[in-house]
């Protein structure tokens, strides 16, 4: 495929990291352009007709949604990040799904203007890495030794948490050592790593206090600061 690949961006769009963690997985040229949500250009609404990004433009065609895009890209191009086994890529496509899911209930709880609706999405959210926990095996990444989808869809997942962290520890992963491995060889993996710009962690933050929820209060109570990012 020699189309030039253009992925259209916002910096903190989890959906978007899952591209760029696949594409760089599979080691594919590609340009990225950032683009503001709240003040969307012509030309990005002309491309997605839900307004949203990811969006990746192959040459003269537009790609819209984040896993219509990740299986454009399996189709397409080498080293595949899907098991071969029908019933496992199956296995594997659920649970990009349940990351879906986890990704709108970490929307519900940072947005939930009230302490009980915080509450209930922090007790969800608990119950929804139980599950993995138990789905985990020893090896590093969801289905072992082989990095897959499933694991550039929970790279963005987890970076929420590092961010979560500074404010308060909420259990979430308590008692979820195997998570909590997966977690931290996300966090290292150079492709996960790649996926935002330094600046990510105080977008995040700032973002974050924006909302004017309960978190964000507790963001305010605390003072929570992050430091700037050191040259190198």
């Amino acid at each position: 495929m020699d189309e030039a690949l253009l992925l259209v961006s916002h910096k903190l769009c989890p959906y978007v990291q899952r591209a760029v963690i696949s594409l760089t997985e599979k080691q594919v040229p590609f340009e990225r352009v950032d683009i503001d949500l709240s003040n969307k250009p012509d030309w990005f609404k002309s491309l997605s007709p839900l307004g949203k990004t990811p969006v990746l433009k192959v040459g003269p065609s537009a790609i819209f949604e984040s896993a219509v895009i990740l299986e454009f890209l399996e189709e397409t191009q080498q080293r595949p990040l899907h098991p071969k086994d029908p019933l496992r890529r199956a296995e594997h496509r659920a649970a990009v799904e349940f990351g879906s899911t986890i990704l709108n209930d970490i929307w519900g709880f940072y947005a939930a203007p009230a302490e009980a609706g915080f509450e209930a999405k922090r007790q969800l959210l608990a119950e929804r890495f139980a599950w993995i926990e138990k789905r985990l095996d020893q090896g590093p990444w969801y289905d072992g030794t082989d990095f897959s989808l499933v694991d550039t869809v929970f790279g963005p997942v987890f970076r929420y948490f590092d961010v979560f962290d500074l404010i308060d520890d909420f259990g979430i992963f308590a008692e979820k050592p195997k998570v909590a491995r997966w977690r931290s060889n996300l966090a290292a993996r150079t492709s996960v790593i790649g996926a935002v710009s330094r600046e990510y962690p105080q977008l995040l933050l700032d973002f974050l206090v924006a909302r004017k929820s309960h978190l964000s209060r507790l963001i305010e109570a605390k003072g929570i600061k992050i430091a700037a990012p050191v040259e190198s």
